[in-house]
């Protein structure tokens, strides 16, 4: 890391605004390009992945995975077993270990080994002249690229400025665990970690306008919610929030529904309604930057601001909030910012991954969205009671659906609800990359007894009884 690496001009040939995930992945791209960079950070280096997001989420969910496989052992002849939380603050002060070591291995520790960058730590913002500044400093730079993340949404309820509430960061935090916890929100943090609560013990119900992963297959939708049943979570969809307020060490959250007006009681209430783009602090309207109608900032396919000159990247943008597409639009962005704009960014086959048991993976169109670009839609719904994997797992929770243009055969989209679901994605979006048909798909070759095998067995039903397959979806 170098603290003063700029051009002899005074100028950086980039700037980077934002030091997660993306931003590290536009600078380091830059700097092996031979580039110097200027890679602005403000507060915690890493971004949301690594300190609030991804990293902390996934360790409790496998860690909350043990005690549910233990309980759940019973499915099998002559065994038995149980578990339960003994020390959550351990557990807590285990994740938080975790997320540290991460920062300083993929992050802190990184910086050192580029010369040609120079990290600043400060708030960035464009002045009245629409000049970068970092802490009312000026930085010159030929080019800048925006990346600055996004944060948790409050909504806009009445008394909820009043009450004490959680979101997806805080919530993760407490070293007590809740006897009972209110989620408002049916999407995939909500969902996530509704699930790590409830199989920590925590009364969990979780509250929405429209249910869980409105934006999913309505198969899948429809069955990850009886899952969540079976597991003792209350579902309430299709809500009004009218007020919350706190009673008595509780909090009472006072909705609607077609049945008339109730109150929802837990001892916690956690947001989990969704994030917005961190824009507000760098007054991008001084350099003529417009958003969109979700907060984000605009782009075209290069990644290109409004602004000549300025990029931007990741969740900033309010689009596909994945810390994979945003170091992947970043790289996109650095490149084309270096030279010459001509590189697109292409999300057609983004595997999405939400890693709530049974895991929901989806690739490409859902069904409704292949009839809207106007093809002949075309699906497979395949239950995992067919999949041998799930059989001899005996966990045959989960559907496999495929949409497929009906005259072309060409495969449009994959959607996976298993229990190893996350791990066979992969296959859909490359054979969706590749432009297979399903007949395609279906004349690979799988190893048999997996998961990844129903994605076979299902292109294959397209045409056949699934009933009449043989052993190894011969």
């Amino acid at each position: 890391m170098n603290s003063d690496c700029c051009k002899p001009d005074g100028k950086y040939d980039l700037a980077v605004i934002g030091a997660g995930s993306a931003g590290f992945s536009a600078a380091i791209t830059a700097a092996e390009e031979g580039k110097r960079v200027a890679l602005i950070g403000h507060g915690t280096i890493g971004g949301t992945c690594v300190n609030v997001g991804c990293v902390p989420s996934k360790t409790m969910i496998r860690a909350m995975d043990s005690l549910h496989v233990a309980n759940g052992s019973g499915r099998f002849n002559g065994i038995e077993g149980t578990a339960h939380v003994t020390d959550w603050a351990s557990v807590i002060e285990q994740k938080q270990s975790l997320v540290d070591d991460l920062r300083a291995a993929k992050y802190t520790d990184v910086l050192p080994n580029y010369s040609a960058v120079s990290y600043m730590e400060g708030a960035a913002k464009f002045d009245a002249d629409g000049a970068l500044t970092v802490d009312g400093s000026l930085v010159a730079a030929d080019k800048i690229i925006i990346a600055t993340g996004s944060r948790p949404h409050v909504p806009d309820i009445p008394g909820l400025d009043k009450i004490t509430h959680y979101d997806s960061t805080s919530i993760l935090q407490l070293t007590e665990l809740p006897a009972s916890l209110i989620v408002m929100g049916g999407g995939y943090i909500g969902i996530e970690l509704a699930q790590i609560f409830a199989r920590a013990g925590t009364h969990v119900t979780i509250v929405t306008r429209r249910g869980l992963l409105p934006e999913a297959e309505p198969e899948i939708s429809e069955a990850l919610s009886g899952y969540f049943d079976d597991e003792g979570i209350i579902v309430r969809g299709g809500l009004t929030y009218n007020s919350v307020s706190e009673e008595d060490g509780h909090i009472r959250l006072h909705v609607s529904t077609d049945s008339g007006d109730e109150t929802i009681t837990g001892e916690k209430l956690l947001l989990a309604t969704g994030r917005v783009p961190n824009t507000g602090m760098l007054d991008i309207h001084n350099a003529g930057i417009e958003t969109t109608g979700n907060g984000g900032i605009k782009i075209d396919p290069q990644m290109r601001t409004s602004r000549d000159g300025v990029y931007a990247v990741g969740d900033v943008t309010g689009r596909d909030q994945f810390v994979y597409m945003a170091a992947y639009g970043a790289k996109i962005a650095a490149k084309n910012a270096m030279n010459g704009n001509s590189l697109s960014y292409d999300n057609s086959a983004m595997p999405a991954v939400v890693f709530s048991d049974p895991q929901v993976a989806s690739v490409g169109l859902t069904e409704a969205q292949a009839a809207a670009q106007g093809h002949e839609a075309r699906t497979s719904v395949l239950p995992l009671e067919h999949v041998p994997r799930a059989l001899a797992a005996r966990d045959t929770r989960g559907v496999i659906k495929l949409v497929a243009d009906g005259r072309t055969k060409k495969l449009l989209g994959a959607h996976i609800l298993a229990p190893e679901g996350a791990d066979s994605i992969q296959t859909a979006a490359m054979a969706i990359k590749a432009g297979m048909s399903y007949e395609d798909l279906g004349a690979m070759i799988f190893p048999y007894l997996t998961t990844v095998e129903g994605l076979k067995l299902a292109a294959q039903t397209f045409d056949q009884d699934v009933a009449k397959l043989s052993c190894c979806a011969g």
